[in-house]
């Protein structure tokens, strides 16, 4: 677990728009990690919430069609 898979999947999120949209769809934190350990990421709610709030990031949805503004580029 570590805060650097955190921003290992950000990054890939901001370089390719098929694994934004992909993460996108959960709804919660719980859903979107277990996704992320699927695709071979290992970090907690706790990791990815405190990588979030460091960067001045929010989980939340917005827009139609409802999307994250997390993706590092």
């Amino acid at each position: 677990m570590s805060k650097k898979s955190v921003e290992d999947l950000l990054i890939a999120g901001g370089e390719d728009k098929h694994v934004r949209e992909k993460y996108n769809e959960p709804a919660t934190m719980e859903e979107f990690i277990i996704m992320a350990k699927a695709d071979g990421y290992d970090f907690t709610v706790e990791e990815l919430a405190e990588v979030l709030r460091e960067s001045g990031d929010v989980f939340d949805k917005h827009g139609n069609p409802p999307k994250r503004s997390i993706w590092w580029t």
